[in-house]
């Protein structure tokens, strides 16, 4: 019984000095001072980004028509917009708590509603602002609970305690902060350089009077270089000597001599495409396997062939350079076609030639350079005298082009025009005795 009333003093103490402590905070100047310079912040910062904020979105929005670097610099600025109220909000309040500082000595509640903005900022920019998959993820569950724990004044005992929860892993060990950190600056900056990546591809892929082998050797130099320079700048800010990873490229070294080799005969090999340029994007070819279609990309790993019924086909880069293949665009070069026709043997047959090869040259598509259209006699058939037209033209026979099925629409007309039988096939049948029951 005594050890209850005991502890009901004690409680009943706690009360008493707590209420004491509000009544006197309260109570205090310097407690609705910094209520006051709070609002004013507010206030001052909301109607202050309702001024200014759409001056600076008509000041920063370039035209559509605009492409250039200096108008995409304006684009990414705008997209920040909405962190200008609670910005704003935290540079004013954190003036103020300069101001109740040097006034009354302390700055408490200003200073929480200060990191109350921050948090706000934070929370914008990851709802607002971050639009890639990974920095929204990283934002979410990595930056908006550190400002939250930064608003609530906690960030330095979360710190210290995540700080002092090591990780060990063979010979290595590692807090929990470092992990997290790690974590944060490398998402940052493999997004940079996957956004650098992005913005050289479309630079090179727009320089037109480069060969398109060149574009695409240049386009993976500058991504393997990007990203080289983001691991060596991570290796740096984290504090990891490089030396320090030479057993695990002695074990990478050992995987690509036991089971990545073939990854690596596939770069190596698209490397040396890039270099020849015998195979390039846009080419339409056709490989030793039956595999044919137009290069529409070209990775580090394969390359990519659309056939004209829609397909994608990826083909290993190795299969370029160890199997024979058949260019057929070779950067626009020209194709040879043949379409055969047959005509009666009663037709005079010296004069098809001239007739075929005028109504062929007629179409626009078809070349006179190298060669003009050439009909030529291919040999005597069961129905009919076989002959050939072979004609050059740009491009391939096939999908939206059919100059082969133009051509023989042209022949049809021009020998009707000229009354020269095409032959269909034709039997005599003779049954030597009659048919059976028959009388002589």
């Amino acid at each position: 019984m005594e050890q209850g009333n005991d502890m009901s003093e004690m409680l009943w103490g706690y009360l008493d000095q707590g209420l004491t402590f509000a009544k006197d905070w309260l109570l205090s100047p310097a407690a609705w001072s910094q209520f006051a310079i709070l609002v004013v912040a507010y206030v001052l910062a909301l109607v202050l980004a309702r001024k200014v904020g759409p001056r600076l979105s008509q000041l920063l929005k370039p035209a559509s028509e605009n492409q250039n670097v200096l108008a995409k610099a304006r684009r990414f600025a705008l997209i920040f917009l909405p962190l200008l109220l609670p910005l704003l909000a935290y540079g004013f309040t954190a003036m103020g708590e300069q101001v109740t500082r040097s006034l009354f000595g302390s700055g408490a509640v200003i200073a929480f509603g200060k990191r109350v903005f921050f948090f706000l900022a934070v929370r914008a920019l990851t709802r607002d602002i971050l639009k890639d998959p990974f920095l929204r993820l990283l934002g979410k569950y990595v930056l908006v609970p550190m400002a939250a724990f930064y608003a609530l004044g906690l960030l330095g005992p979360v710190a210290a305690r995540l700080e002092a929860t090591v990780v060990p892993l063979g010979n290595l060990s590692f807090n929990l902060l470092w992990l997290l950190q790690f974590i944060v600056v490398a998402g940052i900056i493999f997004w940079f350089g996957r956004w650098s990546n992005d913005q050289s591809t479309q630079f090179l892929s727009g320089q037109e009077e480069m060969r398109p082998a060149t574009r695409q050797l240049a386009v993976k130099t500058a991504e393997i270089a990007i990203f080289g320079v983001a691991f060596l700048v991570l290796m740096n800010i984290m504090g990891i000597s490089l030396t320090s990873l030479a057993v695990l490229g002695g074990a990478v070294g050992v995987g690509l001599g036991f089971g990545l080799q073939k990854i690596a005969s596939n770069f190596i090999s698209g490397v040396i495409l890039l270099l020849e340029g015998q195979a390039t994007v846009g080419d339409f070819v056709e490989l030793d396997g039956g595999e044919a279609g137009t290069i529409v990309k070209m990775t580090a790993r394969a390359a990519i062939l659309e056939t004209f019924d829609g397909r994608w086909i990826v083909v290993p880069n190795e299969d370029f350079i160890t199997t024979r293949v058949v260019n057929y665009s070779d950067s626009g070069s020209a194709n040879r076609y043949e379409a055969p026709f047959s005509v009666s043997y009663d037709t005079d047959i010296n004069l098809v030639p001239a007739i075929v090869e005028a109504a062929v040259a007629a179409h626009t598509d078809v070349l006179s350079e190298p060669f003009p259209p050439d009909c030529e006699l291919r040999g005597f058939g069961d129905n009919g005298v076989d002959f050939a037209v072979e004609f050059w033209v740009n491009g391939l026979d096939d999908g939206r082009n059919k100059y082969t099925s133009d051509v023989l629409f042209l022949i049809w007309n021009a020998l009707k025009a000229e009354g020269i039988e095409i032959p269909f096939p034709q039997r005599v049948v003779e049954i030597k005795g009659g048919f059976p029951g028959q009388s002589l």
